[in-house]
């Protein structure tokens, strides 16, 4: 049975009532972009579950978060992870769909661990094919509340798995203009194939796009050099 709760040094993230638990490439995500997130920018967190990204973020930025989620065991979970944190004056969550919801104003900045296994193996409950599936949120349609919901000079963030990495680059920018600004490539081990891409994206055409490689473990249960150094404002231990 997994943990009810994952302590970081800031704050604390209860789970119990979520389908989608704290992983490690959610947290990188949140390390990635919390170095990267414009100061004072308006961010919006796309289905924000236990409201681990928001957190993360919240712990370096000094502007305004908001999250949406649209499974409601998961958004009072999130309410309660939300009010016990230092930041919970700045940070603000709704039920509801991404995809109808009314947010009054466009965003600086947007991230998103989708719901990306389009045509895998379903999960084993309702609440987890809801929250690891598209079948409720397509990656086509996650672009277009993007796209909705993005100021003119805003950009956006997004976790997705490796082999997904090439079409949704290719969605973002045919369809809406969307150029990848940088690309951090996730794997386990020195050994392992990558497994998880995390893209950056914004609305002006980039001329280049650096790749960076993160490898999570060097030997069994040692983490990379690089893995300690971004995850080391975060994880208890480190």
């Amino acid at each position: 049975m997994p943990n009810p709760y994952f302590k970081f040094k800031q704050f604390t993230i209860h789970q119990d009532r979520c389908a989608m638990k704290v992983c490690t490439d959610a947290c990188i995500l949140g390390a990635w972009f919390a170095d990267k997130t414009p100061a004072w920018s308006r961010v919006l967190d796309i289905g924000s579950g236990t409201g681990l990204l928001m957190l993360m973020l919240a712990q370096k930025h000094k502007g305004d978060i908001t999250g949406i989620e649209l499974d409601l065991q998961a958004f009072r979970q999130l309410q309660d992870n939300i009010g016990q944190s230092p930041w919970r004056q700045m940070l603000r969550v709704f039920p509801g769909d991404a995809r109808s919801f009314s947010f009054g104003g466009k965003f600086d900045f947007i991230i998103s661990n989708p719901p990306f296994y389009e045509g895998d193996l379903p999960a084993a409950s309702a609440a987890a094919n809801l929250a690891r599936h598209s079948k409720e949120l397509t990656l086509s349609e996650l672009l277009t509340v993007i796209d909705a919901n993005l100021s003119p000079e805003g950009s956006f963030g997004i976790l997705l798995p490796y082999h997904r990495m090439a079409w949704f680059e290719e969605q973002a920018l045919s369809v809406y203009g969307f150029s990848v600004r940088e690309k951090l490539l996730v794997r386990q081990t020195p050994h392992h194939d990558f497994f998880r891409s995390i893209l950056y994206f914004s609305r002006h055409r980039e001329s280049f796009a650096p790749t960076t490689e993160l490898t999570i473990q060097v030997g069994e249960g040692v983490y990379s050099e690089d893995f300690t150094e971004l995850m080391r404002d975060y994880y208890l231990y480190l």
